[in-house]
């Protein structure tokens, strides 16, 4: 029931891999949770498993709420269900919060904040990292934009999902925060790719490779948890190079508005363009030594 011991009524528009068991978390911590999804089969068999009400539109879903979240895919998806007689927006009450877990643009971010100041509400930019695994455990970190006020009050609900929720400045704030995020993780895997590979060609035991190294300079969350998989040249889960490319889209449009030089980012996004290319669309962003094994 987050820190607070408080239970809210809450909305969830969205239950896709990190959607589906966040909204889980909420309801077992006894909050009142309301769920929408585009594809109401998913909304269906998430109550199946969870005490809470599906709802068939996203203003349906928000009506009466203390939180509405969102975790949706782009831009656009979100406005989709923010906007309009049936977006959310419609049905909030004045001082009500919109708290948004989606990776989009700092632009919509603020174009949404703005929005819910003109309403009376709230609103929290606040992308998640950790990943499927990190939804499922309820151990995500969360990097947040807003106001203090907004994130004060979100915070202690937000806690039912997330091992360390870190408020970043004002609106849009967050979204930058997971760019530097997304940045820093493309140079991690390249590296670790090159890496792998240059271990398999070598003839050395790449386990043991990794097993070593892993105690020292060169340890990180990817090798720790994709060094055996790349390896093993499998692919077939986690977080999407479709998905990894929309991130790095977003990261570097930013930064040709900002100045900031991003060359590896940039090259890294050719080469999953170039996974995209083999069919790789749904593999794991690990795939990246797929180019490196098979070239």
């Amino acid at each position: 029931m987050g820190t607070t011991g408080t239970s809210h009524k809450v909305a969830f528009l969205g239950l896709g891999v990190m959607g589906f068991p966040m909204a889980g978390h909420l309801a077992s911590a006894g909050h009142q949770v309301t769920v929408y999804n585009r594809t109401s089969a998913r909304a269906q068999l998430w109550a199946e498993s969870h005490d809470g009400t599906v709802a068939n539109t996203p203003v349906e879903a928000a009506r009466g709420c203390d939180i509405v979240f969102a975790c949706v895919g782009a831009d656009d998806d979100l406005r989709s269900v923010v906007y309009g007689d049936e977006g959310a927006f419609a049905g909030m009450d004045n001082g009500a919060i919109f708290v948004d877990h989606t990776t989009a643009s700092a632009d919509v971010a603020r174009e949404i904040d703005a929005a819910a100041s003109q309403q009376g509400l709230g609103f929290l930019d606040a992308p998640v990292s950790g990943g499927q695994a990190g939804a499922e455990n309820g151990a995500l970190t969360i990097m947040v934009g807003g106001s203090d006020a907004t994130f004060a009050a979100a915070r202690p609900v937000m806690d039912c999902f997330a091992r360390n929720i870190t408020h970043m400045g004002p609106a849009g704030n967050g979204q930058l925060t997971k760019m530097v995020n997304q940045i820093c993780i493309a140079g991690v895997l390249q590296g670790l790719a090159e890496g792998v590979n240059f271990a398999q060609k070598a003839g050395l035991d790449g386990e043991r490779v990794l097993d070593v190294i892993s105690k020292g300079a060169a340890q990180s969350w990817q090798m720790e948890n994709r060094g055996s998989t790349m390896l093993k040249g499998e692919f077939e889960f986690g977080f999407a190079v479709d998905w990894m490319r929309k991130d790095l889209g977003l990261c570097l449009e930013e930064a040709s508005r900002n100045k900031a030089r991003l060359p590896m980012s940039a090259l890294v996004d050719q080469f999953y363009a170039h996974v995209q290319g083999r069919g790789g669309n749904r593999w794991d962003t690990s795939s990246l030594v797929h180019l490196l094994q098979n070239d």
